[in-house]
């Protein structure tokens, strides 16, 4: 039972596919608009009656009803693939946060938690000379705090990054991992 059930759902997705990629075409387009001009050139013929306008009514409401579900299949499928897509980028990349793999999980009340912290972030990158300075919401507070120390206090002190080890914050740069736990300006989202 369960194969045929998985064979009703690869065809659908089959069909799906075919008929979102031929409806999206010019041809098809062309098809639709002739048929509206036909459908009006005929209106003195039936004297522009009721069963006249129920005809033309009642065709595009069922082509609409049966596009819906036909449309909602493929969006279905190029948005997980388009999902899975970023997964690998941010899961691929040293500079990334791996919090964000899968956060379309999330429920609308965390992701606009996670929007809200971004926005801090975007207004930190605003005070940046170079866009990219920051990599990720883990470190991107540190950062932008170590860039704006005064010059001489820079040449004194050398390794920043050393210090805030020291300093507990979690930070990552390219080349280490570092953990410490010190809180910075960014407030982490609880997501």
């Amino acid at each position: 039972m369960a194969k045929s059930g998985g064979k009703i759902s690869h065809l659908f997705e089959h069909f799906s596919n075919a008929a979102t990629k031929a409806t999206g075409t010019p041809a098809a387009f062309l098809i639709a608009f002739s048929t509206i001009v036909v459908w009006a050139a005929t209106g003195p013929l039936f004297g522009f009656s009721d069963t006249w306008q129920l005809v033309i009514n009642t065709s595009t409401t069922i082509v609409t009803f049966l596009m819906v579900f036909l449309i909602q299949q493929s969006q279905n499928k190029d948005t997980v693939a388009i999902q899975l897509k970023l997964n690998e980028l941010i899961a691929g990349s040293a500079d990334t946060s791996n919090r964000l793999i899968d956060i379309e999980d999330l429920s609308d009340d965390e992701l606009k938690e996670l929007k809200k912290f971004y926005v801090q972030l975007s207004k930190l990158a605003k005070k940046e000379s170079n866009i990219f300075s920051s990599h990720s919401f883990d470190e991107a507070a540190l950062r932008h705090s170590i860039k704006r120390r005064p010059a001489a206090q820079k040449r004194q002190d050398p390794k920043p990054l050393t210090k805030a080890v020291e300093a507990g914050k979690q930070i990552h740069t390219p080349n280490r991992k570092t953990s410490v736990k010190k809180k910075t300006e960014l407030k982490e989202p609880n997501v």
